[in-house]
């Protein structure tokens, strides 16, 4: 008599967002179908990407930026937990993250543009307050009490992960392992019982390789470095993390900062803030804030150490 197998079956789904694509892999009992899923994940990375997108014109984080001074504008729901989470995340950091930068990641290159010579010099000399202090919020509205122009490269890819993590619950898949790029969130465990398994990259500019691996149950991850994305000006690469304090690339930086947080969006946001901090105070800021975090430096010679902060990365030091 032939026996009915109950192994879970592997479902890994995947597609594209972003200018790069995400992932979800679960399993789940044979004869699962995975296509309303598949559609229904798609969905909620392009809602992400319609309303955040500082490459899509007609996005709603770029109808903020072409806004008046003092004009309210009705704002969609998720565009406002993002821009909510990244005020808040701002005034922890000191301003180390601070969503109100795009003036400077369009002048130096990081957007849809070329870098340009006097963008970056307005860029450079502009009159700057946090944007906290600029953007106001009440409900679903907000207005700008002050010129500013707002990027959400730093969160909004992490809160698509998110929003990947609530679209498989609400398909009642509660163990996964979902990404978009370097930013994943894990749930539950594998079918053997034990927890996801996530490479951290070694932060080499011509080479994929891993530096170490972790392993999550419940939690998310991010990781912020200097050698995946950059821009050439003047013979010199420049880092796609903007430093708040000058409007520029960061002239100095870890070579990678990796964030275990509640949330990818939380995680994705403080990687970029302890980034801009460095490692003395970037740790201290770790800390303060109970964030498991693991800076990657790179000395003259191009040797890579490890700096753990927290329990999670004991080992990888």
């Amino acid at each position: 008599m032939l026996k009915t197998s109950t192994e879970p079956t592997r479902h890994a789904l995947n597609g594209p967002t972003m200018g790069t694509r995400w992932s979800a892999l679960f399993f789940n009992p044979a004869g699962f179908d995975a296509a309303p899923l598949q559609h229904a994940l798609q969905a909620a990375v392009n809602e992400v990407d319609q309303q955040m997108s500082g490459w899509k014109p007609d996005s709603d984080l770029m109808r903020i930026n072409r806004a008046a001074v003092g004009e309210w504008l009705e704002v969609p729901a998720r565009l406002i937990e993002v821009l909510r989470l990244g005020l808040s995340i701002g005034r922890a950091s000191g301003g180390a993250f601070d969503i109100g930068l795009g003036d400077a990641v369009t002048a130096w290159g990081f957007g849809p543009d070329a870098a340009a010579g006097e963008r970056i010099r307005i860029a450079l000399s502009a009159r700057r307050r946090p944007s906290w202090d600029v953007l106001e919020i009440e409900g679903h509205r907000l207005r700008k009490r002050d010129a500013i122009t707002l990027d959400l490269n730093g969160i909004a890819k992490g809160y698509g992960v998110d929003r990947l993590a609530g679209t498989l619950k609400h398909f009642g898949i509660t163990s996964y392992l979902a990404g978009i790029d370097g930013e994943m969130r894990a749930c539950g465990l594998r079918p053997d019982g034990a927890p996801w398994s996530i490479a951290i990259e070694q932060p080499d500019y011509d080479r994929r390789a891993a530096h170490s691996v972790i392993v999550l149950e419940d939690g998310a991850i991010a990781t912020s470095g200097d050698y995946r994305h950059w821009v050439d000006v003047e013979g010199r690469r420049l880092s796609h993390t903007m430093d708040p304090r000058r409007g520029a690339p960061l002239a100095q930086s870890p070579a990678s900062v990796t964030v275990v947080a509640r949330s990818c969006a939380e995680a994705d946001a403080w990687a970029t803030a302890l980034m801009v901090l460095g490692p003395d105070a970037g740790c201290d800021m770790a800390r303060a804030h109970a964030l498991d975090a693991l800076f990657l430096l790179r000395n003259a010679r191009g040797e890579i150490s490890a700096r753990p902060v927290g329990q999670l990365f004991a080992a990888a030091a």
